[in-house]
């Protein structure tokens, strides 16, 4: 058999030359590798031999490949190109060197809430962006979720999982269709897939990294795939904040689950509610990249060995492929492979070869102890089957809006039993109101089946929104949508403009429906009150007011008081103490001193022709001496005198 390192230092399609091996699993080996038209580094993903032989999977491989190509999303990897040279059929992929999430989970352990949330985001919108394009995965797994070595997450593998399942290869090389683990209830029973599928998958996925355990496993992959039949996960308090985006999206049923889209939205709220996340441990391999071109391998000691990693078992029956037992001790960079990791070579020389066909012989009494043990439990079940084909069978009755007691009492004349399963979040239902059941209503069951219910949990809880930046009418509307109420606050701001949210509580974590969110909103500056410049320079006023923010602005008067010389300012408008917004222009009325006005000859006039004259001269008349029906002959002061305008002259008649 073909040997990971039988192909180190080989072109392949005179251009993608092969300088290291990154893992290798059933189906294929992956390889770091140089593309010398681009001058670049990818991985180049190369099928096991017995794959690259199967013209009918090669076909659906390629259209697959096709297919997966035509992707554009920062969270998928890319694929290059494909091709076979001599009987070795390839694929090259984009290179990321920070490693899976499955190698993270192993050296870390469990991650944050925000961390776990930013990861299913990226992923969820990977998802998404493939199932609007007709492309399901069918194997999420931590192993498929690689990062570059800036911490982007990418789904790997792409259309491999179709491909692999319509393959006629069954030799015990292996094979690779999914891994049990992270399959949905829908594979488990054979049902075929679709886009809910990898939802449900990358649920368990996102569990596992906050919690550090999978959800329903057991000893067996059989225990396991049935173990979440008609289950969600579970709504614990170590599932935080993101136990309703995970319950949601991990509904037995996939109907009822959310879809990729909806779940990266979700889980964005989560992430704005929880704040940004710590970056996440990478694990990049350890290969010093100058090291590496000649065709002979790398050098020794570039790069660590990594440990076997055994987590994700196929779910078919087979042998895992002897490749992985060739690896040369420079495995351990993450490429965008099912299998990322192989066992280091012993020290001091090279891998043995593959052990001859006698030495599978316990193997072989292995799967026929197997497959009698299975042929048992299949005898079996059809003897419990004919049993129940006597057992009466009822119409499943719609308990949907009842409480608990009163579905209890519904079910119990069929002889129904009946187990409650997690509460599910609903924006109708009142808390203990039944949200679903399973089987649905409407079909028939046998007496003693067990029907499941569902009671409400009431409402989900809300991410309060961001409102920075948003206007009163925006924010309120933002919250209404959002399922929240208001209550506003203003507030004097010096630079927030008026009408605008400065500020909101609570502000973070998740709340009930119709939690009250407080905006406090600006009102602007506060008003500025004017003050007395009276007898101060104009240039005194003007900075004391531009202190203020308001506007001052000159007028010349006289003043025929007397009481400011000119150049001082004798008053405001508005006036001083006036309230006035802030950048309001104030008028600064400044003293040119006293108007002087010259006194008219009014000789000979009446005395209203005299007092019209004068007071058009801006003087007044104070006092007629002699008849008033006479013409005046003389005026104090004489005509001609220079006097201050305003002010007094006395007529004298005869």
């Amino acid at each position: 058999m073909q040997r990971v390192a039988d192909l180190l230092g080989r072109a392949l399609g005179g251009r993608f030359h092969l300088l290291l091996p990154l893992g290798a699993g059933a189906s294929a080996a992956v390889y770091l590798a140089e593309d010398h038209v681009l001058g670049r580094r990818v991985a180049v993903k190369v099928l096991h031999p017995a794959l690259a032989a199967d013209e009918s999977f090669l076909r659906r491989f390629q259209s697959e490949a096709r297919a997966a190509a035509g992707l554009r999303h920062p969270h998928i990897v890319q694929v290059y190109d494909w091709g076979e040279d001599d009987g070795v059929a390839y694929v090259v992929l984009e290179y990321l060197a920070g490693g899976s999430l499955r190698q993270i989970l192993d050296r870390a352990g469990a991650l944050s809430p925000a961390q776990v949330a930013q990861i299913g985001r990226e992923a969820a919108s990977g998802l998404a962006h493939a199932h609007a394009r007709g492309l399901v995965h069918r194997d999420i797994k931590p192993a498929n979720l690689l990062f570059d070595e800036e911490g982007r997450l990418a789904i790997a593998d792409f259309g491999l999982a179709r491909a692999m399942a319509d393959a006629t290869w069954t030799e015990p090389e292996g094979v690779i269709l999914g891994t049990a683990r992270y399959s949905s209830p829908e594979q488990a029973v054979g049902r075929g897939t679709a886009a809910p599928t990898d939802v449900y998958s990358l649920a368990l996925v996102l569990t596992e990294a906050l919690t550090g355990t999978v959800p329903f496993s057991a000893d067996t992959t059989v225990a396991t795939l049935m173990a979440r039949q008609g289950r969600s996960i579970e709504a614990g308090p170590e599932l935080g904040p993101l136990a309703p985006a995970l319950t949601s999206a991990s509904a037995a049923d996939p109907a009822e689950r959310l879809s990729a889209a909806a779940l990266a939205a979700a889980l964005d709220g989560v992430l704005r509610a929880v704040g940004p996340a710590a970056p996440v441990p990478l694990a990049p391999a350890l290969v010093d990249t100058t090291e590496i071109g000649a065709p002979a391998g790398p050098r020794a000691g570039t790069v660590a060995p990594a440990e076997p990693d055994w987590a994700d078992a196929p779910t078919r029956i087979g042998v895992f492929d002897q490749e992985a037992a060739t690896m040369p001790a420079t495995a351990g960079a993450v490429g965008p492979a099912g299998a990322t990791r192989t066992a280091p070579a012993p020290p001091g020389g090279p891998v043995p070869a593959p052990p001859s066909r006698r030495g599978r012989r316990p193997a072989l009494w292995v799967a026929v102890v197997l497959l009698a043990a299975v042929a048992a439990g299949v005898g079996a079940w059809l003897a419990v089957g004919v049993f129940k084909l006597a057992t009466p069978s009822h119409p499943v009755p719609d308990t949907r809006g009842r409480t608990v007691a009163q579905a209890e009492a519904m079910l119990a004349p069929d002889k129904f039993h009946v187990r409650v399963g997690p509460g599910r979040y609903d924006e109708q239902l009142p808390v203990g109101q039944i949200v679903a059941e399973s089987p649905a209503p409407g079909g028939s069951l046998k007496e003693g089946s067990t029907v499941t219910l569902y009671p409400s949990r009431g409402a989900a809880p809300r991410a309060v929104p961001d409102l920075t930046g948003l206007s009163q009418t925006d924010a309120v509307a933002r919250l209404q949508s959002a399922g929240l109420a208001d209550q506003v606050v203003t507030k004097n701001d010096e630079t927030v403009p008026a009408g605008q949210v400065m500020d909101w509580s609570p502000k973070r974590g998740l709340q009930a429906r119709g939690t009250v969110v407080t905006l406090t909103v600006s009102s602007g500056p506060a008003p500025r009150t004017i003050p007395s410049l009276a007898g101060e320079s104009y240039d005194q006023a003007a900075a004391q007011l531009a202190q203020l923010g308001l506007v001052p602005k000159k007028a010349q008067v006289y003043d025929n008081t007397g009481t400011y010389p000119a150049g001082q300012v004798v008053a405001t408008d508005p006036a001083a103490g006036a309230s006035v917004a802030k950048g309001a222009t104030v008028t600064v009325k400044v003293s040119r001193g006293a108007q002087m006005v010259r006194v008219p000859d009014v000789t000979g006039e009446s005395v209203d022709q005299a007092t019209s004259d004068l007071q058009q001269a801006g003087l007044v008349v104070s006092n007629v001496y002699g008849p008033p029906n006479r013409r005046v002959f003389v005026t104090d002061p004489p005509p001609g005198s220079q006097v201050t305008a305003g002010s007094s002259v006395d007529l004298y008649t005869h």
